[in-house]
């Protein structure tokens, strides 16, 4: 009997001598999504992950693991299953891990509000999505000395990873919660191995609201093209390795709530004298792209017929020839008879002219929407221009456009409900870091104020906010010009250089994946923020038709009064989410009373 005792004494001293050995070698710090910290920065954080969210919602947290007296190497990051007290559980196949990234600002954004440094950006995955396998590290070996060399792995992966002391490193982890899982607190852990047996937990908590959020982004967007993959993967265009990865990209962008651009060789054919060659194996793959990814907006293409040129000293800068102008019009008619056939008009838009800068350019909007509206009165057209006249003397372009989508800085509020209460709809987007123009209406009282430009060296809150301000001026559509533009280096240096001027991060949310060894993307910490928002969005739509909009407003007012004056502060977003969701669950209480 003493035997036994003192056994059961020694192994319970190992075991508190070993958790207190990890305790004293590494730290665990919760963050939320919207948060950064630097590599030998002091993490700002908690002891414990506390998270909530809507079914069918994807919700996110980081962990930072510090290195504390010693230098380590992390070989293992695992997360548990979630379970609730009576046993409903959110597997772990719905939790996605990545590493954070460190990518450097070597020179400053204009108007940028972070230095140059390193900043916490690109999500490694553990797991490579093509092969469902974890992604390896790159080595080199020979089988026997003076052989060849061979190397395998990649040179960018999730673990290993080593921290010498004082160092952080980021783990970044999205949840899942499907449909179909009751509302319950839902709770699980996890877990960091490092050499040498060192090992720590961190618990995560997940609330789960009694709502669900839709498939498909309520909030109308339009977010570019993906003709760069041909650069960033050396593939030609229309090849099937170009179209295996425009599909990778597509369902990246589908994940973060975004529609995807509908590629080409999917849409219909267009003859000789405008009308459709529809193939049914070519719809087929239509239908079933629209239904995996969710697609709420449908932009049909310009009419390949009545392509106006860039140069307004031409003469014919504005004509369209009596056969063109006839072709172009069964062209449309014919697209939209396409759509309706299959219940998919309702938001099809013709994005029909960008920035119209000139007086030439207001007669191009006019002589292109008569055309269309002619052909077709419902289908709308998308301009990028703002709601009041550049210039007074131009032609006023009203009866041409149906969707106005004017920079955040050129935003007026009195001009956008004028134009709405006409109805039409009024989108807005983003773009370098240009300031209200002169003949703002009310540029005396915002020159000199910046919204929230897109960019790497900017709080991550920047991305969230924006469909907080749209709902504030009842703004119904995002758009941005790409997400995978040229820049210097991806890596190394993602900035997109215009005259010079570095714009880090812009028009870029998507790192190609070739360092990891995968033919697609890698998502930025910067696109998960835009889908966090576009999700808040879909808070306020259920809300509204519970409740109407004045509840709406007053909550998105608390974070986001008007352009120039937003919170930068994540609980500010978080506690105005919370009472969204709480007024969500009242509401639909007492309906069911």
């Amino acid at each position: 009997m003493k035997k036994k005792t003192v056994f059961v004494t020694v192994m319970f001293i190992f075991v508190l001598g070993s958790s207190s050995y990890s305790a004293s070698q590494i730290r665990l710090t919760a963050l939320n999504s919207m948060e950064r910290t630097g590599q030998n920065q002091e993490p700002n954080g908690t002891s414990k992950v506390d998270i909530k969210s809507a079914r069918n919602e994807v919700e996110s947290f980081q962990v930072v693991v510090t290195a504390l007296k010693e230098n380590i190497k992390v070989v293992k990051v695992e997360s548990s299953d979630l379970i609730a007290k009576d046993g409903a559980k959110i597997g772990r196949e719905n939790i996605k891990l990545f590493r954070a990234e460190y990518v450097r600002v070597r020179r400053s954004t204009p108007r940028a509000e972070l230095g140059p440094g390193l900043y916490t950006d690109p999500l490694v995955p553990f797991i490579n999505p093509l092969t469902g396998k974890p992604i390896e590290p790159r080595r080199q070996f020979t089988e026997r000395w003076g052989e060849p060399v061979t190397t395998v792995g990649h040179e960018m992966y999730a673990v290993p990873f080593e921290l010498f002391r004082g160092q952080n490193q980021p783990i970044w982890i999205d949840i899942y919660v499907p449909k179909d899982v009751p509302a319950d607190i839902y709770k699980g852990k996890l877990t960091i191995t490092a050499a040498g047996n060192i090992s720590d937990q961190i618990p995560v908590t997940l609330t789960v609201w009694d709502f669900t959020l839709p498939d498909g982004p309520t909030h109308k967007n339009h977010f570019g093209s993906f003709y760069n993959i041909s650069r960033y993967f050396n593939v030609k265009r229309d090849s099937e390795e170009f179209n295996q990865i425009e599909m990778r990209y597509c369902q990246a962008m589908a994940e973060n709530r975004i529609n995807p651009p509908i590629p080409r060789r999917l849409l219909p054919k267009t003859n000789s004298d405008g009308s459709l060659n529809i193939v049914q194996e070519q719809h087929k793959a239509l239908k079933e792209f629209i239904s995996k990814f969710h697609i709420t907006d449908f932009e049909i293409p310009r009419a390949p017929f009545v392509r106006l040129p860039h140069s307004t000293l031409r003469e014919d800068y504005k004509n369209i020839s009596p056969e063109n102008r006839k072709k172009a019009q069964r062209y449309y008619r014919d697209f939209f008879n396409y759509l309706k056939q299959n219940g998919w008009e309702k938001r099809a838009y013709i994005y029909m002219l960008d920035e119209p800068n000139l007086r030439e350019n207001y007669e191009q909007v006019l002589v292109l929407g008569r055309l269309v509206h002619e052909a077709v009165p419902e289908l709308k057209c998308l301009v990028v221009e703002q709601t009041y006249l550049q210039n007074s003397s131009w032609p006023d372009i009203d009866p041409a456009v149906d969707i106005w989508c004017p920079l955040w800085s050129f935003i007026d509020g009195k001009t956008i409900n004028e134009k709405i209460s006409h109805g039409d709809e009024v989108w807005s987007y983003t773009a370098l870091v240009q300031r209200s123009p002169r003949y703002h209406p009310e540029y005396e009282k915002v020159k000199g104020l910046d919204p929230p430009y897109w960019h790497l060296d900017r709080p991550l809150t920047v991305y969230r906010v924006p469909t907080w301000i749209n709902r504030r001026y009842n703004i119904t559509g995002l758009l941005y010009w790409t997400t995978i533009t040229k820049v210097i280096e991806p890596w190394l240096n993602p900035t997109f250089s215009h005259y010079g001027i570095h714009f880090n991060g812009g028009g870029f949310l998507f790192y190609p994946g070739t360092p990891c060894g995968i033919d697609g993307p890698v998502c930025s910490m910067r696109i998960k923020n835009l889908r966090d928002g576009m999700e808040d969005y879909e808070y306020f739509a259920i809300l509204e038709q519970l409740a109407g909009k004045e509840i709406v407003k007053k909550i998105v007012n608390t974070v986001a009064p008007n352009w120039w004056n937003f919170s930068k502060e994540p609980e500010k977003f978080l506690a105005a989410r919370e009472e969204l969701a709480e007024e969500i669950m009242k509401r639909q209480k007492e309906r069911k009373k």
